[in-house]
């Protein structure tokens, strides 16, 4: 299993859209120290100076979470097997003898793994970003709580340091669940083309049935991608568990797909 998993990472970052992901997510955090008109994506008054470094990994995932974020994973995980499938790599891979379960394992765990990885490459850039305005004690907040960026008051360099800790591993759950249907598209219709638009057009009606009624929310994965900025952990405690619930379930279905799917 180890081989497995340590095969699987080599693939996933010598992949060229995983390195452009990497790439675009370091970078993307340098924008938003000069952006002219960011005060005017927020609500008046809670964006318009920011004042520490602690506050631009609130933003960067903000800004990404909704749309890119989802895009570079659904691509990658579609990748995973559609890449192997136009290549004819993935056939020759089991034609040895090795269990059909263990190999689709490990792409699930390498899958729900990446999310993570592109929020530390996140995080990472908007610390870069934020040196020149340092990382000490200030006066307001880091955006992943329910004063958001206005604060309440000082706010020590640890105290931030844990919210922005955090926000991120909570960002990370929220788009486990991508990663896992995208890969079962992926093997569904052994193409990454078609999967990652099966899964962003899922995401996509998703998104679109926010008029339904609100009995309706609480199944949709794109109702969490706030997950981060939520403070109250009762209310937390079941979005992770409905979160992984997912997770498990799109991956047992990839598992179970895999197993009968003619590669």
């Amino acid at each position: 299993m180890l081989t497995l998993l340590n095969l699987e990472f080599r693939k996933l970052f010598g992949a060229r859209s995983v390195r452009l992901a990497l790439l675009v997510t370091l970078l993307l955090p340098l924008l938003w120290t000069f952006a002219p008109r960011l005060d005017q994506l927020f609500a008046p008054g809670q964006a318009a100076d920011l004042v520490s470094g602690w506050q631009l990994p609130f933003i960067s995932i903000f800004m990404s979470i909704q749309f890119l974020l989802p895009l570079f994973i659904a691509v990658m995980a579609a990748e995973m097997i559609g890449a192997e499938v136009a290549h004819g790599t993935l056939a020759p891979l089991l034609l040895r003898p090795v269990d059909r379960t263990r190999v689709i394992l490990s792409k699930l765990i390498v899958a729900v793994t990446y999310p993570f990885v592109l929020l530390f490459t996140t995080l990472l850039g908007s610390l870069i970003a934020g040196l020149p305005m340092g990382f000490g004690t200030f006066n307001g907040g880091t955006g992943f709580d329910a004063a958001n960026l206005v604060g309440v008051g000082v706010l020590s360099s640890q105290a931030a340091f844990l919210e922005v800790l955090r926000g991120t591993l909570l960002a990370g759950v929220s788009l486990m669940p991508i990663a896992a249907l995208a890969l079962l598209f992926g093997i569904l219709y052994l193409n990454t083309a078609a999967a990652a638009l099966a899964t962003f057009a899922t995401l996509i009606v998703m998104r679109l049935f926010v008029v339904l009624p609100q009995a309706v929310q609480p199944i949709l994965l794109t109702s969490y991608f706030d997950l981060f900025m939520r403070s109250q952990q009762g209310s937390i405690g079941k979005d992770l568990i409905l979160l992984l619930i997912y997770t498990a379930g799109f991956g047992l279905l990839s598992i179970l797909a895999f197993d009968r799917r003619d590669v």
